[in-house]
């Protein structure tokens, strides 16, 4: 086998992301390692070309890390094998299309295909996992804080336990589904799905196939904090949808969500600030 390059951020895990990479040692101890930061990456398309018949390129990283990649290389059509090794915190998309409970190495080229955009603040962007709008945008805005704070392990499930009950205030919505028009209110949750886990296991629209040309939609609304706080740990199961009073689900191609007040919104885990208002396509 020819070179192997490792693609990993080093932005990533508190800048442990080059560290991280280095478990794919394991994987390939007799080969030639190459380590890119992806960061450093001008130009995909001559990187891309570049690379020989006999060479591999594995990414390592966590969502975060495939969705700088997907949306650097989102213009390019990619005739080489793209393997993929989970190195992240929440790993989600991992978890979705690997049978193993072990981190291994999987090839992700049919993945990368016919993803849905996502439109925010005139910016487009690809996304292989979710978009998060409401109390999860939240998560990882303070989330994003504590990071610049200290290199401890950020508690997203504390952070958003807090903000349930004391710091988030939910917002009314208008929502778009395929030019069908809805309102809500309070509206603690607004994510649009494209895979079937976001925010280190959460299932918010546990119906929701990978393989659909459609996404899913799930609205939380109308519960105040202590109902809140009672029903968001059955995400992890997706055992809320059940609660009808309180989620609605929506399936389609053309998604548009409209919040009365800025709240930041998450793309694949990447924190986008003060956010009105989101479009995913499909088309």
């Amino acid at each position: 086998m020819g070179k192997i390059y490792v693609l990993y951020n080093t932005y990533a895990n508190n800048g442990q992301g080059y560290e991280n990479s280095k478990e794919i040692v394991k994987f390939y101890p007799n080969e030639e390692l190459s380590y890119i930061d992806i960061t450093k990456i001008s130009n995909y398309k001559i990187f891309l070309d570049g690379i020989k018949n006999d060479e591999k390129i594995v990414i390592c990283g966590g969502d975060g890390t495939l969705n700088k990649f997907i949306n650097s290389t989102k213009d390019i059509t990619i005739d080489k094998d793209i393997y993929y090794f989970p190195t992240g915190t929440g790993n989600d998309f991992y978890k979705e299309i690997s049978n193993s409970s072990e981190n291994k190495v999987v090839k992700i080229n049919e993945y990368l295909n016919n993803l849905p955009t996502v439109t925010v603040k005139n910016k487009s962007y690809k996304f292989l996992n979710g978009v998060g709008y409401g109390i999860d945008g939240y998560c990882c805005e303070i989330g994003d804080k504590l990071k610049k704070e200290s290199t401890k392990k950020v508690d997203y499930t504390k952070i958003a336990i807090k903000g349930l009950l004391f710091d988030y205030k939910p917002t009314n919505a208008h929502i778009v589904v395929d030019g069908d028009k809805y309102y809500y209110k309070k509206v603690w949750l607004a994510p649009t799905m494209k895979g079937l886990y976001y925010g280190g296991g959460m299932m918010p629209t546990p119906d929701q196939k990978r393989s659909e040309d459609e996404v899913t939609l799930m609205i939380f609304h109308d519960s105040n904090k202590l109902k809140t706080l009672t029903i968001f740990p059955s995400i992890f199961t997706g055992k809320h949808v059940n609660k009808t009073k309180n989620v609605k689900i929506f399936k389609g191609k053309d998604i548009k969500v409209m919040f009365d007040e800025p709240k930041a919104l998450q793309i694949d885990g990447e924190t986008i600030l003060d956010v009105i208002e989101y479009h995913v396509t499909t088309k």
